[in-house]
């Protein structure tokens, strides 16, 4: 079934601009998102093909089945909630039985959670993009070679430089470990390749290093340590960079270049946002999505604030909704009871 099906075969219950319109934060380039719920025809609910959410390709409409809409408004899921909210110029078809669905049966303490635990999310992916915009990671791939130092005395220099300087083959060596020391091996070399050893890496991908057998007579020439643990760090954090760099939204990238500061700005605009509009429901028992603050919202979004800045905006947000949820007079849940008997008359009346 597709949002086509939706409309043609009249099943649609709400639909609504959202996003940056619906908050009125949108500028000249802002998209529109559309919103929206539906009833799925009665043999498709009694069966087997329960659709529970449809999107069109680029994932900028999205539409949920009314069970699933009010499955996650008793959860206080900040999108479904700012759907219901929808102000009224933004609201692009509301069928009468959608009036059942009253937003201040669903407002809770829940939002704390909700909002504020989304939002501190999306300051850890943050801060994960502030590291990675830092700290790039060149797209050669480092090898265990470039974890592994040779021991001299009180002091280490890394493998590969001792090697060149010696004018030795990392292929030639062979390792043996040394009793009782953790990533710690003896090297022997082998000239002439003829004693087997087989080197301090197998290849470039090794994930560790190789040991060989040893002829007893033979002598090390060094210690090697090798700190796997390291290399498993990098390896993480290559994997997670470039796949990065591949997905990354490149308008949102080049924009947070321009500005210089280093973090998402449109992420960090949206995480204060959400604080701030838990905020606002804790202290007024209320949801109002439109702000009021919007100049703020789009200097952040601009980066015209410092990324410590908002981090500490942020932490101050977070703390005064932890100590407005002490004193709210929002109930700790939803009416549960009470939502599923609004879901079920709706349901009987769209099924007669």
């Amino acid at each position: 079934m597709t949002i086509q099906d939706l409309r043609t075969q009249n099943l649609l219950l709400f639909e609504v601009i959202s996003g940056s319109k619906s908050f009125g934060l949108n500028t000249p380039t802002s998209d529109t998102d559309i919103k929206g719920v539906y009833y799925l025809p009665l043999n498709e609910f009694y069966g087997l093909n329960y659709i529970p959410q449809i999107s069109n390709e680029t994932n900028d409409e999205v539409y949920y089945e009314i069970g699933r809409f009010v499955e996650l408004l008793l959860k206080n899921n900040p999108n479904i909630l700012e759907i219901l909210a929808s102000p009224e110029d933004c609201i692009l078809y509301k069928h009468p039985l959608m009036e059942q669905l009253q937003l201040k049966d669903f407002l809770s303490k829940l939002c704390k959670d909700s909002f504020a635990g989304y939002a501190i999310t999306q300051i850890k992916k943050a801060r994960g993009l502030n590291k990675k915009i830092v700290n790039p990671i060149a797209k050669e791939r480092k090898s265990l070679l470039h974890f592994c130092s040779i021991l001299q005395g009180y002091n280490s220099v890394a493998a590969i430089d001792w090697l060149s300087e010696n004018n030795l083959q990392q292929e030639n060596c062979g390792l043996i470990n040394v009793p009782n020391a953790k990533g710690v091996y003896a090297l022997f070399y082998d000239k002439n390749k003829s004693l087997g050893y087989k080197g301090i890496l197998k290849n470039e991908l090794s994930n560790e290093v190789s040991l060989s057998s040893i002829l007893k007579d033979e002598k090390e020439i060094a210690y090697l340590s090798c700190n796997l643990e390291g290399y498993s760090k990098y390896c993480k954090d290559y994997a997670e960079y470039w796949e990065w760099m591949e997905k990354r939204n490149e308008e949102r990238y080049n924009t947070n270049k321009q500005h210089g500061k280093n973090y998402d700005s449109k992420n960090m605009m949206h995480t204060i946002r959400l604080l701030q509009t838990a905020e606002q429901i804790l202290a007024t028992g209320n949801l109002n999505i439109r702000v009021n603050n919007r100049e703020e919202l789009l200097a952040i979004k601009a980066g015209e604030m410092e990324y410590d800045d908002l981090l500490q905006k942020a932490d101050d947000l977070i703390a005064s909704i932890e100590n407005l949820n002490e004193t709210s007079n929002l109930p700790e849940f939803p009416n549960s009871e009470k939502a599923i008997q609004t879901l079920i008359a709706i349901r009987e009346e769209l099924y007669k």
